[in-house]
């Protein structure tokens, strides 16, 4: 087999070229595109690469009259160059036939349509070139088309984009506050208050202060007055959750919430005060049975304020506990710590919370948690209408942010502020005052 290869514009300009050389029986094994010239790899012309090649011993031109002497076959020679020729189209041809695989086209269809050439037929110069058209047109528009982004991947670039606008925004406009701003937001993150009620918070300071002073000097306003306007801000949202002492009306008190945050030692610096200072009379009841000593610890209060405690398994055993003490003014059910992030377990002590007597219930959350806990707690509970919030160990933590977050996102109420071991001295009904000037801590 005779291989030759050539470089022109384009195939049309090869074919008299192959026709002259070898003969019009001649066949194209491949062509592709490359580039000629330039200056280190660049601007090089793109030129037409075509291999043609005819078989040994095969005429150029047709013999005159008599056939052919029959010849004992020979073996075709084959150089080096030209098994280097071959072995770079076979790995040409299984590159496009992976890259085929990978991304089917709308030729595929085309080829695999074609009629089958039968084996030893001779194809013309022509078919092959018109062939190869066939087949790389196509290929081509899909090379060159550029993916298109989908409607929804639009969607989200745009908003990642007004969201990073946003936050410069924000941020130059944090750098312009007067100083006194700056240092509100500094210590309301310190206290781990939400950044969307801090903004809410700055942008009705910044509206007062427009009202009360129309000079641009805006950075000469004082620490002293961003603290007073905020301070009567809060008070304003936190005037509904003034909380109130436990009514005579009410009979029974529930207490839920998470391991470990203070339920049981809760109960018993309320039962104290409603026995020593209010003269009621007091009952326990307790279905915390998980625990280790968790009964012996509530009988060891019932023993010291000298008031009867009923332990209930189930929730078939509630309704005989509560007839057992039927004749207590105020009966304090404690109840089992477990994982509330987990609805299901809200669910089941949900189930021991049902009574025929006026009741509350008291959620209760250590405000040393992590608010993201304390805030899916809650949001479970609050799907069984609780929204009446103890909160323990401030003793433990400078951060009451918590409350607040909880207050304006979740509407929860905050009842009373345990600070402290002792009983029944450490504990406080929650007053917004007394809240907001902690929170805000002081001005100077």
């Amino acid at each position: 087999m005779k291989v030759k290869r050539y470089v022109v514009n384009a195939l049309p300009e090869a074919l008299p070229m192959i026709r002259n050389e070898l003969g019009v029986d001649a066949i194209i094994l491949n062509t592709k595109e490359i580039r000629v010239g330039g200056f280190l790899g660049m601007f090089g012309k793109k030129k037409t690469e075509v291999i043609a090649a005819i078989e040994a011993g095969s005429q150029s031109a047709p013999t005159p009259k008599s056939p052919p002497r029959p010849q004992p076959a020979k073996q075709p020679t084959v150089s080096p160059s030209m098994m280097a020729s071959i072995a770079s189209m076979a790995s040409t041809a299984v590159a496009e036939q992976q890259i085929a695989k990978e991304k089917p086209t709308r030729q595929d269809a085309a080829v695999h349509n074609a009629p089958e050439v039968p084996a030893g037929a001779r194809v013309s110069p022509a078919a092959t070139y018109e062939a190869r058209i066939a087949v790389q047109q196509p290929q081509s528009g899909v090379e060159n088309r550029k993916p298109r982004l989908t409607e929804e991947e639009l969607i989200a670039e745009i908003r990642d984009m007004k969201q990073w606008i946003v936050r410069m925004s924000k941020q130059q406009k944090l750098e312009t506050r007067p100083e006194a701003l700056q240092g509100l937001q500094e210590r309301l993150l310190e206290q781990e208050v939400s950044q969307k009620l801090i903004d809410k918070l700055i942008e009705e300071i910044e509206e007062k202060l427009e009202l009360t002073d129309r000079s641009p000097q805006t950075t000469a306003v004082d620490r002293l007055t961003v603290w007073r306007i905020a301070e009567q801000i809060l008070l304003e949202w936190l005037k509904d959750f003034e909380a109130s002492v436990i009514g005579r009306e009410t009979q029974v008190i529930h207490f839920v919430g998470p391991t470990g945050v203070g339920k049981t030692t809760s109960i018993a610096k309320l039962a104290a005060e409603q026995t020593l200072k209010s003269g009621r009379k007091v009952g326990f009841i307790t279905s915390d049975t998980y625990r280790i000593a968790a009964v012996d610890q509530l009988r060891t209060y019932a023993t010291i304020l000298n008031v009867p405690l009923e332990v209930v398994f189930s929730p078939s055993e509630v309704a005989r506990a509560f007839k057992q003490l039927e004749d207590r003014e105020l009966i304090f059910m404690d109840t089992a710590g477990r994982n509330f992030r987990n609805e299901l377990y809200v669910s089941e002590v949900n189930s021991l919370l049902q009574s025929d007597r006026r009741s509350e219930t008291f959620l209760v959350l250590s405000l040393t948690g992590k608010f993201a806990d304390m805030s899916s707690v809650a949001e479970n509970f609050a799907k069984y209408g609780i929204d009446r919030v103890l909160y323990t160990k401030q003793d433990e933590t400078n951060a009451c942010g918590a409350i607040l977050n909880l207050a304006m996102e979740q509407g929860l109420r905050p009842t009373y502020i345990a600070y402290g071991q002792t009983v029944p001295d450490d504990i406080t009904t929650f007053k917004v005052s007394t809240y907001v000037s902690q929170l805000l801590g002081d001005s100077q």
